[in-house]
């Protein structure tokens, strides 16, 4: 997402708001009744001056009018005014959640279609600012900002022609005023606008640290860096005051300026009407409803200059979730997908594959890598750190695209199949097991969600999980806490396991890591994978030398390329990088 400080042309700041029209448009009868309402008010709004008219030249006239007439009258532009308001408060905040909502739908349905690189590039804290701090703004500008200003532009331009149809010559005088008041607008919302921006930035940031210190609470109170945190998150709250001081000091210049002006426009044009009623040219009650009209039209070009600048603080925020709209993914279907065979196999090839990650380019993650893997084959991979096992998986679940050289599954080239289709052939249980803030039922189903309690007790049992889980206080539907903190390490990955058994695929992708756990739970969590291989091809980054020792191959990497491949037996008796590897890893663990 680039970065926007850079201040482009006026057109282009509020053209951001496009994005709301094409949200708001679906929704015609509630925005025409806004839109009736609004004018109704409006209108209203601009009778009560005519009102008073009527009531001083007719009621108070010589010839002794009924004075009650002009007052029923008045009081029924007071009710008609207090309906058109109510109903135009309702449709238009109905439409500002509404849109709020559909915004928000619309950015997160196109967030889970992008690539992993992007949330690499970006900080999911930051994403998530924008999907809460910017669409709360949207809703102000929907809801509120964009009816005070459509009100207002009524009302302004309304009172503008009543004016003239009541005093041509001092509505003239009062015009003139305009062009000084539309100066100070032009160049000051520049600067509101580049400020405003950098205040949502400056949120944004806090919102990040607040999500990151969180979540890393238990490391922060383990090494005493409470205060620390504490320090670095008060600058970052007065660094988001010192830039909105900045934006209030402005948009307060800016209202000062303005209704300075106006109000001696208009103190001015008073002074002439006075001098016409003096001479007879005007009425008492004409030079009331001017006055009265002259403070409404004031009044309503100085809430423009006021809600000029909350339009471009929500230009800013549109512009920001349209960035999230418009991302592209680079992982999509291709035009005319191939589909894989049926029934699956679980044949998984890597023919001279090469692949760089995009935010480490100096890096070859693989080179020229070569590996076919048969339909029921446990394949090990062992290396150092960075030697690119982990690579291997992202490929074959077409999280990144190789930059040379072909991924098969099936013997088809993943690139010409529905990745959705890939992905469904794949059953993945990752080192860090990911458990979902919400119950244990609905985690386990994310294996598959049609699966019923049978099912899910079924899969719960083969991976040794389901002793556990009938002891939890509401059973599958207890909730299980922030990334699953009312786990062991232990349950979290067999429950991991068990999300992998319901998917039931042809394919299994294991990072296997049981070396944290204690005795009694790395034997549960072993024999439970022990269950979930069977019949499976099976790709296993390997940390014990149990799973090593059992698998059909064992694939030693370094620096991307395949160095080694056997047997434990045989390659132990090379004593090459494995044979080191397996002395200070595997043996010691075994010990």
């Amino acid at each position: 997402m680039a970065d926007q400080d850079a201040d482009p042309p006026v057109s282009r700041k509020l053209g951001n708001l496009a994005i709301l029209w094409r949200f708001t448009i679906r929704y015609r009868g509630q925005v025409a009744g806004a839109l009736a309402a609004l004018m109704v008010a409006a209108a209203a709004t601009l009778a009560i001056p005519n009102s008073f008219r009527l009531i001083i030249d007719r009621g108070f006239s010589a010839a002794g009018g009924d004075i009650s007439r002009w007052f029923q009258y008045l009081l029924l532009v007071v009710v008609v005014m207090a309906i058109a308001t109510a109903f135009r408060f309702y449709f238009v905040s109905w439409l500002g959640e509404r849109v709020v909502a559909d915004v928000r739908e619309a950015v997160q349905r196109n967030l889970l279609r992008l690539a992993p690189r992007f949330f690499e590039e970006n900080r999911p804290s930051e994403i998530a600012s924008r999907l809460t701090a910017d669409t709360t703004i949207i809703e102000q500008v929907v809801g509120t900002t964009i009816s005070v200003a459509l009100r207002n532009v009524v009302m302004g331009i309304g009172g503008v022609i009543y004016l003239f149809a009541l005093a041509p010559k001092l509505a003239a005088m009062l015009l003139i005023g305009i062009p000084l008041v539309i100066l100070p607008i032009v160049f000051l919302g520049r600067r509101v606008r580049r400020v405003s921006r950098q205040s949502q930035d400056r949120v944004a940031d806090v919102g990040a640290m607040v999500d990151e210190v969180l979540g890393a609470m238990k490391i922060v109170q383990a090494f005493g860096q409470e205060e620390r945190e504490a320090r670095r998150f008060e600058a970052a709250v007065e660094s988001v005051f010192d830039t909105a001081k900045r934006r209030i000091s402005l948009r307060a210049m800016m209202t000062a300026m303005v209704i300075a002006l106006i109000f001696s426009a208009i103190t001015l044009v008073m002074w002439q009407g006075a001098l016409d009623v003096q001479s007879g040219a005007l009425s008492g009650g004409t030079i009331a409803a001017f006055v009265l009209t002259g403070g409404l039209v004031a009044g309503a070009f100085g809430a423009l200059t006021e809600v000029y600048g909350d339009l471009l603080r929500g230009a800013g925020a549109a512009g920001r979730l349209t960035e999230l709209l418009s991302e592209q993914p680079e992982i999509s279907a291709p035009a005319n997908p191939r589909s894989l065979p049926a029934p699956p196999r679980g044949a998984l090839e890597y023919h001279d594959v090469s692949f760089r990650y995009p935010t480490r380019r100096e890096v070859s993650a693989l080179s020229d890598f070569s590996l076919a893997i048969a339909p029921g084959e446990t394949v090990a991979v062992v290396g150092p750190s960075g030697a690119g096992k982990s690579t291997l998986f992202q490929l074959a679940q077409r999280f990144y695209d190789p930059e040379g050289g072909t991924v098969l599954l099936d013997g088809v080239p993943i690139v010409e199949a529905d990745p959705a289709e890939v992905r469904s052939r794949i059953a993945v249980v990752p080192q860090e097991t990911v458990i979902f803030a919400a119950s244990a039922r609905d985690n386990l189903r994310y294996g598959r969600w049609d699966a019923s309690d049978e099912i899910l007790w079924e899969a719960a049992e083969a991976a040794n999980a389901a002793e556990f889980l009938r002891k939890l206080p509401q059973g599958l539907d207890t909730f299980m806490g922030e990334g699953g903190a009312r786990l062991s390490g232990g349950q979290r990955q067999r429950l991991a396991i068990a999300r992998a058994i319901l998917r039931d695929s042809p394919l299994l992708l294991l990072d296997e890591a049981t070396s944290a756990l204690d005795a009694e739970s790395e034997r549960l969590v072993q024999s439970s994978l022990e269950r979930l291989m069977k019949g499976r091809t099976t790709v296993v980054i390997a940390h014990r030398l149990a799973t090593v020792r059992a698998a059909d191959r064992i694939i030693v990497m370094d620096q991307g390329r395949i160095v080694e491949e056997g047997t434990h037996d045989s390659l132990s008796a090379n004593g090459g990088l494995y044979a080191r590897l397996a002395r200070l890893q595997f043996e010691g663990m075994a010990a």
